[in-house]
């Protein structure tokens, strides 16, 4: 069994420890976060089936064996360069990292020099480092240029993702604004905290590896507004408040749009779908009706590539150049 460091102990980082032990994917044997309150706490009050001997430890430099480690999970923030010092640090080591931070998808768009120093230290020491999620990492990326694999020519590509964040973890209910006024909703925007990170890397992650030219591209973002009195892990959005967030990024070639990603989350949202089209030969239209549910999928993904990781060559990589993820029962 794979013997695990994991680096944040979110919501989503101890969903990601859980759902480890239940699947018997892997043995943590250390965990870091650098909330100061968790310091020193054990890791068994957060998840539960822990070894009871084990301490949070707050950062990397507290670890004194680092050859009883096998991989590296990092759930800690969706900003690369948040995350710089951490992969730095763990790149140094020599180890196989997947992380969920969403800009680490596809690097090269926003990140050019991390993304070239990160690739020459994972080289260099013997490392690997992975991004994924399944949004960004999979439904709007990853799922549509796999899709293609039974295309003789692609012409275009649209993404659409409409959830329901009610079943959300609070955090990801929080980043799209349930509850807020429009004034609280545009004060959030301007300070760029209120959005889904990511939408732009799929974007040009699918024109990298279908090889489609994008003259330029832009992002939008609007509120989506209850049409109801609802509830969510927030608290009450009385009818007229805002509920959620609808983001559209397109990719142009001589004024046409080629790439387009539409993603829409909001409390309360009737109909939930993931749908990928592809404008090709042949022409393809896959719909999952309800939608992947984001966190149980952001997990399962996470772990299933962590063998895939381990395999592939040192460097730098997206789902786009490591042996393709699945679930393999243990």
């Amino acid at each position: 069994m794979k013997r695990i460091l994991h680096v944040g102990l979110g919501p989503l980082g101890v969903r990601i420890l859980n759902d480890m032990h239940d699947r018997e994917s892997g043995h943590l044997v250390c965990a870091v976060d650098t909330d100061p309150k968790m310091a020193g706490q054990a890791v068994s009050s957060l998840v539960p089936h822990a070894d009871p001997k084990l301490r949070v430890l707050a950062s990397l430099d507290h670890i004194t064996d680092w050859d009883t480690i096998d991989a590296v999970i990092v759930a800690t923030s969706s900003d690369l360069r948040a995350c710089a010092d951490t992969f730095r640090a763990l790149l140094k080591k020599g180890k196989p990292i997947v992380s969920t931070c969403e800009e680490l998808i596809y690097p090269w768009l926003r990140h050019v020099a991390l993304a070239e120093e990160f690739d020459e230290l994972a080289k260099r020491h013997g490392g690997r480092l992975l991004g994924t999620g399944v949004n960004p990492g999979f439904v709007m990326d990853a799922l549509p240029a796999f899709a293609t694999s039974v295309c003789k020519s692609v012409k275009g590509v649209a993404c659409y993702r409409i959830q329901d964040a009610s079943v959300r973890r609070i955090p990801f209910q929080k980043k799209i604004g349930a509850g807020l006024d429009d004034a609280g909703f545009a004060a959030k925007v301007r300070e760029g905290t209120l959005r889904h990170v990511g939408l732009g890397e799929s974007l040009h992650f699918i024109a990298h590896y279908l090889n489609l030219t994008i003259e330029r591209w832009d992002e939008d973002l609007s509120p989506v507004k209850a049409d109801r009195d609802l509830t969510c892990g927030l608290g009450p959005i009385p009818r007229g408040r805002i509920a959620g967030v609808r983001q559209v990024a397109r990719g142009y070639f001589d004024e046409r749009v080629v790439v387009h990603l539409e993603f829409q989350a909001a409390i309360g949202q009737r109909d939930p779908f993931d749908r990928v089209t592809i404008e090709g030969e042949p022409p393809l239209d896959l719909v999952i009706p309800g939608g992947v549910h984001g966190d149980v999928a952001t997990s399962a993904i996470v772990l299933n590539a962590i063998p895939r990781v381990m395999e592939a060559a040192p460097g730098l990589h997206t789902m786009g150049t490591i042996p393709g993820p699945y679930f393999r029962r243990a």
